[in-house]
């Protein structure tokens, strides 16, 4: 961004920089250790890896040849330059909400305020046929839902731009709304059913669902806390991890205050599910589990393997410290049904993001080479039924899915 740019142009540029980091193109356009927006970061689906492409306004390698209206046409309709479909990994259907003036501002942005990169764009690994990019013509005749329904003009102003934050910008149903058989998403609001971020697992996590649910760790929730989760990717009793993290650290710390509360505004008006659990009183009440390790006189295998690996920082109590360690008491992460995130982090461990607010990565250790599988599937059993979760038992063959998934190694 030179100096001389027109005062307008610099505006447009730092508009559009502002929207990029809204709509997190860096946490799939940049490698780990990449050159922003320079792609080749490798994403696992269900039908095999994708590797993220060049967005720099390189004219060989990234999208420095393409008008506005082929640029337009890539970003909310899902078509190359060349005229061939984009992979659905790419939200298009949610950026097909995308207002027009947000359009221009992007544009104007990677076009003239990203560095250009000749890094070339790696080969995805999909078996036939799902390589064969024809067929995503007919994905997107059957399949591809219709864009996120305009935010209702009746309601106040901060819940329809957290409304158009969470459901079109910040594409938040990518990873928190379950998808097909063909990878279509099954809701793209709230209007469409509880569907609409109910929870999703994506390359061996699982994003928890999103409304007040006490089943999903949000019951508890406040605007202030969600405001302060996305700034620094920790609560007193919470915090980020896995893909999450990486949201936060390249995303949500960067909108202003009063974008992350009209995303707090906005989830936070989300319906409750029908059949969630009522009883938060039981979180804060003390266990047999707090005083048998309190005293090291653990009674089951889980118990001891909580002792000897997790509570001298999650404590006895499980409440574990304010702003460092999460408690693990209804924690979305333990309670939810799905337990692939909580096989995960035992393995494989996890790093809260190091943002300006809280510059400290804080991680936890991965347990993949001191466990087996059937020990981390009774340690994770352990921590979802006390400190009143009550979350079921995982099996060992949970464990090791997860393991080959994502090619940990085995215990010694």
């Amino acid at each position: 961004m030179g100096a001389s740019a027109p005062v307008q142009s610099q505006a447009m540029l730092l508009r559009g920089q502002y929207l990029a980091r809204a709509a997190d193109c860096a946490a799939c356009h940049t490698a780990r250790g990449g050159t922003p927006y320079a792609g080749g970061l490798r994403m696992n689906t269900p039908f095999g890896a994708i590797h993220s492409t060049n967005i720099t306004p390189h004219v060989v390698h990234g999208i420095g040849a393409y008008t506005y209206e082929e640029f337009d046409r890539a970003v909310r309709h899902g078509i190359r330059r060349d005229g061939k479909y984009l992979y659905p990994a790419m939200p298009y259907p949610e950026y097909a909400g995308i207002s027009d003036e947000d359009m221009q501002a992007l544009y104007a942005y990677f076009m003239n305020g990203v560095q250009p990169s000749a890094e070339a764009n790696l080969d995805n690994a999909l078996p036939w046929p799902f390589s064969v990019r024809a067929g995503l013509r007919a994905w997107n005749a059957w399949f591809k839902p219709p864009a996120p329904p305009a935010p209702d003009p009746g309601r106040d102003p901060d819940w329809r731009r957290g409304a158009y934050l969470v459901r079109t910008l910040g594409h938040c149903g990518s990873c928190h709304t379950p998808r097909g058989m063909l990878g279509q998403p099954k809701a793209m609001s709230e209007e469409d059913g509880a569907d609409y971020l109910g929870g999703a697992v994506l390359d061996d996590w699982y994003a928890p669902g999103l409304a007040r649910s006490l089943k999903t760790g949000a019951r508890t929730w406040t605007e202030d806390d969600i405001v302060t989760y996305l700034e620094t990717g920790r609560t007193e009793h919470k915090a980020a991890f896995g893909p999450m993290s990486e949201v936060v650290q390249h995303s949500t710390q960067y909108l202003t205050d009063a974008d992350r509360r009209a995303i707090a505004v906005y989830l936070l008006s989300l319906p409750v599910p029908e059949d969630d659990d009522k009883d938060t009183e039981r979180l804060a009440q003390p266990t047999q589990a707090s005083s048998e390790l309190a005293n090291a006189t653990p009674r089951s295998l889980g118990a001891r393997l909580y002792l000897d690996n997790c509570i001298g920082c999650h404590r006895a109590d499980g409440q574990g410290d304010p702003r460092t360690f999460p408690a693990l008491a209804g924690n979305s992460a333990i309670i939810s049904d799905d337990a692939t995130s909580l096989i995960h982090i035992i393995l494989a461990g996890s790093a809260m993001p190091a943002t300006e607010r809280a510059p400290t990565p804080l991680s936890m250790p991965g347990f993949a080479w001191r466990l087996s599988d059937a020990e981390v599937a009774e340690l994770a059993s352990y921590v979802r039924s006390n400190w009143g979760n009550g979350a079921k038992p995982v099996s060992a063959d949970e464990v090791a899915q997860v393991r080959r998934s994502t090619g940990l190694p085995g215990a010694r």
